[in-house]
C-alpha cells in the first residue's frame, strides 16, 4: 500500500493552502456564525473551481471522479484553515447518496459550486443556505438498513451547536426519492470528517509551536521549557499515528474493502482523538488568552469539539469496531 501522497495530490494540497491563506478564513468564519453568507458563498465557489466540490461526482456529471484519497487531501486543508459550510454534505455525502437515483441531475450543479446540500445526520447543517435538503428515515446512529428511503427535508427550528459556524437545524422528512444503500455515502461523510479532524489538529498544533516560541517567560521563550516540549510531542505523536488510519480508510473505501467501514471507524475515532488532545494542549499553552472568542484560536478548539461527535460519537465508532472484530471481518 503506498501511504505517500502523489506530486498531483501535493499540487492539489498546495493550491488550497494558496487560496484559504488568502482568503482570511476566520473573517469568513465569524461572518457565517452570524448568518452572513456572502463571503462564506464567494469561498465555496472559488474552491468549486479547484475542484473541491466536483471531488467525488462523476466525470459524466461534470465532476473529478477523483478518489476518496483526493478527498482526504482536501478535507484536511479545509480543517487546517476552518472553512465554514455544509463541505462534508455536499462534497463527500451527497455524491454517493444520490448518485444513483433520480436526483442524479443535481450533480451537475453541486460539482460546479452552485449547489450546496445539507443532510440530516441526524440534524441537517447549514440548512438555510442548502438548495437540496436530504433525510435516511431508516438511519438510527451509523446503522442503515440496506434499503434505506432517502427523502426530500423540510428545514425547521435552528439549534445551537458548540461551534457557532455550525448551525443546526431540524428537519422533517417529506417526499420519498428513492431507496438507498447508504452505507459508503456515510461512510464517506465519516472519512471526510476525520480528514478535517485531522487537519484541525494539525492546525492547532502550529499555532502552538508558534505561540511558544515567541512567549517568554523569566526571560526565555517557554518553548525551551521541558515540560511544553513533551505536552506539543505528545500531540505530534497523536496526529502523526492518527493520519496513515485516515488514508487507509480512503484506500479500503476506494477498493471496496470489506473492512472498509471499521477502517473508517478506526481512522474516525484516532483522528478524533488526536484533534482534542491538540485542542486541550493548545487551551493550556496558551493560557488565559485561549479561553477568549477573539481570540481565531476558539474557531479551532470549537470545530474540534462538535467534530468529535459528528458523524458518529467515539462510543458508536468503537461499538462499530468492535463488532466487526467479533464477527470476523
Amino acid at each position: 500500500m503506498r501511504f505517500g501522497r502523489t506530486p498531483e495530490q501535493h499540487a492539489f494540497s498546495e493550491a488550497l493552502d494558496d487560496l484559504l491563506t488568502a482568503a482570511d478564513v476566520p473573517s469568513v468564519s465569524r461572518a457565517w456564525a452570524a448568518g452572513d453568507h456572502s463571503a462564506g458563498l464567494k469561498l465555496w465557489q472559488r474552491l468549486a473551481e479547484l475542484g473541491v466540490t466536483g471531488l467525488l461526482v462523476p466525470e459524466e456529471h461534470g465532476g473529478v471522479g477523483a478518489t476518496p484519497v483526493d478527498l482526504t487531501v482536501a478535507f484536511e486543508r479545509l480543517g487546517y484553515h476552518g472553512a465554514p459550510g455544509p463541505w462534508i454534505e455536499s462534497a463527500a455525502v451527497a455524491p454517493a447518496l444520490i448518485g444513483a437515483s433520480a436526483e442524479a441531475d443535481a450533480l451537475a450543479r453541486i460539482a460546479s459550486g452552485e449547489a450546496l446540500v445539507s443532510v440530516a445526520a441526524p440534524r441537517a447543517l447549514d440548512a438555510d443556505v442548502a438548495e437540496h435538503i436530504y433525510a435516511l428515515s431508516d438511519r438510527v446512529g451509523l446503522d442503515t438498513v440496506p434499503s434505506a428511503t432517502l427523502r426530500h427535508a423540510v428545514v425547521g427550528a435552528e439549534r445551537k451547536s458548540v461551534d457557532p459556524t455550525r448551525r443546526l437545524f431540524d428537519v422533517t422528512p417529506g417526499e420519498e426519492i428513492a431507496t438507498v444503500d447508504a452505507t459508503t455515502a456515510l461512510d464517506l461523510g465519516t472519512l471526510a470528517c476525520s480528514a478535517q479532524l485531522l487537519g484541525a489538529g494539525l492546525r492547532l498544533l502550529d499555532d502552538s509551536v508558534a505561540y511558544v516560541k515567541q512567549r517568554t517567560q523569566f526571560g526565555r521563550p517557554i518553548g525551551e521549557f521541558q515540560a511544553l516540549k513533551h505536552l506539543l510531542a505528545d500531540v505530534r505523536v497523536a496526529l502523526d499515528f492518527a493520519a496513515p488510519l485516515v488514508h487507509n480508510a480512503a484506500v479500503e473505501l476506494d477498493a471496496g474493502a470489506a473492512t472498509a467501514s471499521r477502517a473508517v471507524s478506526a481512522a474516525k475515532v484516532a483522528a478524533g482523538d488526536a484533534a482534542y488532545l491538540a485542542s486541550r494542549t493548545a487551551l493550556q499553552v496558551h493560557g488565559a488568552i485561549g479561553y477568549t472568542r477573539e481570540f481565531d484560536l476558539s474557531l479551532w478548539i470549537l470545530k474540534v469539539r462538535a467534530l468529535v461527535g459528528a458523524w458518529g460519537t467515539p462510543a458508536e465508532h468503537r461499538a462499530r469496531i468492535l463488532e466487526s472484530l467479533v464477527e470476523g471481518r
